[in-house]
């Protein structure tokens, strides 16, 4: 059987021209990363502008097992679907980070015969978005650093500085540092730490930006530190958001690759939908329905987290509505979540699904919620039985949710036909989308309402840090803002042991910040960390690339 990449790499590539002439775009709007890799140009975004809008498809998922489930293939695959019986379409991802590429994740351009590629640059640099977004960041870090040094005009709180410097690898080594020793050349002496770059706050202004003005203004917001007098200092005050915009000049356009079908695909952004907000940019997402009838986007981890920051944030600040939700579910992720160790997976198992698969009814339950036509996806492995597929069919008629099987991973876009025709049908049917919470509730209030009625927690529990965070918040005016919920992936709850369909539990809230760029209140909860740590076996182990630049290892 052939891995990911060498089914990649023995796929034969249009130029990224051809790809572009399928959406009708312009040679000249091009600006080329090598043969199979481009940015679209602002002034394709401009012409395109006042086009009509082509229908908006979301792909989310049931809560994932630790190795993942296949959400991005099943949206590769649909987007390639869709193309099969004669759609035009585009499939719009968030980039890889290289935290999970080499740590047991793996990258996010789909597999078998279900990707985006080239994969490897896709999976590794690309075309340097994840680097710039660090630099800014970073750079944003050192002129803080150098203000205090230079005499700390401000009056800045060295125990009160709020932003972290990032680096797109998981490094738990660098979550807690003490920097600046050495002697006073070497700057103030202060506790600080890193986090990965998908969970800056960085990235999520680059994904939610309207244009380089917006992106300026967003990142002159970044709120980075209090003074010794309790008052909020901004990027703006540093007088760096300038600069750090023309750091993300080239980042902020989107990026045009393919599937292995030869679908066009727009990838750009990546934020983590369990410390961030998990959609990829509204501008590729926009650019897209301009360029296409049918764009099928994904948000990160399953609807509890990427679904519902997708339609409280993303949908309320662009005005973006999709037309039909893809629910992806498993027999393996079931089956986890009725209990199964992940090692026992692929052992039929029924009576364990029967278990697991009440998480399947709640996010039924909470897309309908939204008030979009819903589809389930129910993506095939080697492993699952006839049994197993029969229960999940016969629970998706009781509960009166359409579904279909899907085979793209196997069989690229001819395995998901008939995926396609229920979309397509979905999207015909009258929707009104349906936000968790109104602006004018109070912070606390609308954690609750995600809480209850996307987790289906009791109620939300405050830590003292929490309520006092909560109540520096108040004195900043950011009452109408979303709020972005941090959580572990694996449960509804925040509790990752919690499987299925938890009851009788409460959500513990320890910590509350401004991502005043961003636009949104970012709520931790649990153990959750915003710098993950490498397993004990990496997948940077297996990793390698021959004397001619030929990669392998890479899934």
């Amino acid at each position: 059987m052939l891995t990911d990449i060498e089914i990649a790499q023995q796929t034969k590539l249009s130029h990224i021209r051809e790809i572009a002439e399928k959406l009708g775009i312009p040679e000249d709007d091009l600006e080329y990363y090598g043969k199979y890799k481009a940015k679209l140009s602002e002034e394709l975004i401009a012409l395109t502008a006042d086009k009509p809008d082509g229908k908006l498809v979301l792909v989310t998922a049931i809560n994932p097992t630790p190795a993942g489930e296949g959400k991005t293939t099943v949206s590769v695959g649909l987007s390639d679907a869709l193309s099969c019986i004669g759609k035009k379409s585009l499939v719009c991802l968030r980039e890889p980070s290289l935290g999970p590429v080499f740590g047991i994740k793996g990258g996010a351009a789909g597999g078998g015969y279900s990707q985006v590629v080239p994969m490897e640059d896709i999976n590794l640099h690309f075309t340097g978005d994840m680097h710039a977004i660090t630099a800014a960041n970073n750079l944003c870090c050192a002129m803080l650093d150098n203000h205090i040094q230079q005499g700390n005009s401000l009056g800045i709180d060295t125990r009160r500085i709020l932003i972290k410097r990032c680096l797109d690898m998981n490094d738990r080594q660098l979550r807690n540092i003490v920097c600046g020793l050495g002697g006073k050349v070497n700057g103030v002496p202060r506790e600080d730490g890193f986090i990965i770059t998908v969970a800056s706050e960085v990235m999520a202004i680059l994904c939610l930006s309207a244009d380089l003005d917006d992106l300026k203004q967003r990142l002159g917001n970044i709120l980075v530190a209090y003074t010794t007098d309790g008052n909020p200092v901004y990027a703006r005050d540093l007088k760096v958001n300038g600069a750090m915009a023309a750091l993300l000049k080239d980042a902020l356009k989107p990026n045009l690759v393919q599937t292995l079908g030869g679908t066009p695909a727009l990838m750009h952004g990546g934020p983590f939908a369990n410390i961030a907000h998990g959609c990829n940019s509204v501008r590729a997402t926009k650019l897209g329905l301009k360029l296409a009838d049918y764009v099928v986007t994904e948000a990160g981890f399953g609807s509890d987290l990427g679904a519902e920051k997708f339609f409280d944030i993303k949908c309320r600040k662009s005005g973006l509505r999709p037309s039909a939700v893809v629910i992806v579910a498993t027999v393996r992720a079931l089956k986890y979540n009725g209990g199964v160790p992940k090692a026992e997976l692929g052992a039929e198992n029924v009576e364990a699904l029967s278990k697991g698969i009440v998480n399947l009814g709640k996010h039924i339950s909470n897309m309908r919620g939204f008030g979009i036509p819903t589809v389930v996806a129910i993506n095939r492995f080697g492993s699952d039985t006839d049994a197993e597929l029969g229960f999940i069919e016969n629970f998706c008629k009781e509960n009166g949710a359409d579904f279909a099987l899907t085979e793209v991973f196997a069989k690229g876009g001819e395995g998901g036909r008939e995926l396609a025709e229920k979309v397509v049908a979905a999207t015909e049917k009258p929707s009104e989308l349906h936000f968790t919470y109104d602006d004018d509730m109070p912070i606390a209030e609308k954690i609750n309402a995600v809480a209850t009625k996307i987790y289906g927690a009791d109620g939300v529990v405050f830590t003292n840090a929490a309520k006092k965070a909560l109540a520096e918040l108040e004195k900043l005016d950011t009452s109408r803002l979303p709020v972005c919920i941090a959580k572990t992936q694996y449960s509804l709850s925040d509790d990752p042991s919690l499987l299925g369909r938890p009851e009788n539990f409460s959500i513990t809230v320890r910590d509350v910040r401004l991502s005043g760029g961003a636009g949104f209140i970012v709520v931790y909860t649990g153990d959750i960390m915003t710098m993950p740590g490498l397993p004990k076996s990496p997948a940077a182990e297996r990793i390698d690339v021959d004397g001619s630049g030929k990669i392998t290892g890479l899934f």
